[in-house]
């Protein structure tokens, strides 16, 4: 069997051309400036165009214009470069533009700690714009599932027309680590629905996802004020109600299809460990090691961070007692597993001191 030594930014790559990518803008910014790189190096090759903005704003507003012109569009920053998109995050939300985003976590707040790693994006990615309205989210916690779920963001990018966030952190991505190479599972990714006929938007039935029109290929309207089926901007109480509960309920009524993670139960386990991301490394093997001692542990690592996989948290917590909840910040979806928990003793192990959580510390927890 081979092995390959390699990272995650490289699996993130390698999984956004093989879904089809055609089109990435990304401005630097540690951690995730190896995407960048790898992107303006590999995309030509397949006929790709990838390129650097002169700044955030600009990079995410190149991918909106190149997914409405036909292409399959990603972008990659971390937590800084988040808040510089989050207005034209919303625009993708109202304009439903498929559109993959990769946010590199790094220790915030503000510039914080470049070259430190940490899970401080957990909300933000949830709440970093204007309305409420869901996401999609996915956090891969090893580099083979940096590919798998590179892949089946763009799935789900064309699926429910919307931005999809694929949140990973500086040590995945910037860590090498040896990698076998049927360890490597490619995701199905659906090519786009594109409309034939007029310009019009339908959003009845609310969970709806209309097919999409390519600017170029008739006259367009696109506009990030509530509007009609035709994208003319309107008040009407009827109309705005209808396109925002369409909004909401074609990502909320189809969590079935989007919720995914490794549920690791034993048998007459009364303790569940939860996490995502880098930490779910160490997680998976403090559950082995509490085991191998003779203590019933089960684990789960969730790969939808959003919307909240309501129905997989609940089956993982069936007969279980204490949820032990590990993340690298200060509880952000601790606070989400606790709501779905009811009665059950929840315990958060957490560091913000920019080092990784230890085995150890999820043992301690027990």
């Amino acid at each position: 069997m081979t092995r390959q030594f390699t990272d995650g930014s490289t699996a993130i790559v390698r999984g956004a051309i093989d879904a089809g990518c055609t089109f990435f803008a990304g401005y630097p910014i540690t951690p995730a400036s190896p995407i960048l790189m790898m992107m303006m190096a590999e995309l030509p090759k397949v006929g790709g165009v990838a390129m650097q903005g002169e700044d955030e704003i600009a990079s995410i507003g190149m991918c909106i214009g190149a997914a409405l012109g036909g292409a399959k569009a990603l972008t990659a920053t971390s937590g800084p470069g988040i808040s510089l998109y989050s207005e034209n995050i919303g625009l993708a939300i109202m304009g439903e533009v498929p559109l993959v985003i990769v946010d590199v976590q790094r220790l915030g707040p503000a510039t914080g700690g470049a070259t430190t790693t940490a899970q401080g994006d957990v909300q933000f990615v949830r709440w970093g714009t204007a309305g409420g309205y869901p996401v999609i989210v996915l956090a891969p916690s090893s580099i083979p599932e940096a590919y798998t779920l590179t892949m089946k963001a763009f799935d789900l990018a064309e699926r429910f027309r919307c931005p999809v966030f694929l949140l990973t952190d500086k040590e995945l991505n910037m860590t090498r680590n040896t990698i076998e190479s049927d360890s490597w599972r490619p995701a199905a990714v659906r090519e786009r629905v594109v409309a034939t006929g007029g310009a019009e938007y339908r959003y009845e039935p609310a969970t709806d996802v209309p097919p999409m029109h390519h600017y170029g290929d008739q006259v367009m309207r696109f506009t990030g004020s509530t509007h009609d089926e035709r994208a003319y901007i309107t008040k009407d109480p009827a109309i705005v109600g209808s396109l925002n509960r369409h909004l909401a309920a074609k990502i909320d009524d189809h969590r079935d299809e989007i919720e995914s993670g490794i549920l690791d139960r034993q048998e007459g386990a009364t303790t569940l460990f939860i996490s995502y991301g880098i930490t779910a490394g160490a997680m998976r093997e403090a559950a082995a090691a509490a085991r191998a001692d003779g203590q019933k542990v089960s684990s789960l690592t969730v790969h939808s961070l959003w919307p909240i996989p309501e129905t997989l948290l609940s089956e993982a917590m069936k007969g279980i007692d204490r949820v032990v909840v590990g993340e690298l910040n200060l509880g952000l979806y601790r606070r989400e597993i606790e709501r779905i928990a009811g009665d059950r003793d929840v315990v958060g192990v957490h560091r913000i001191d920019g080092e990784l959580i230890a085995p150890a510390e999820f043992l301690e927890a027990l």
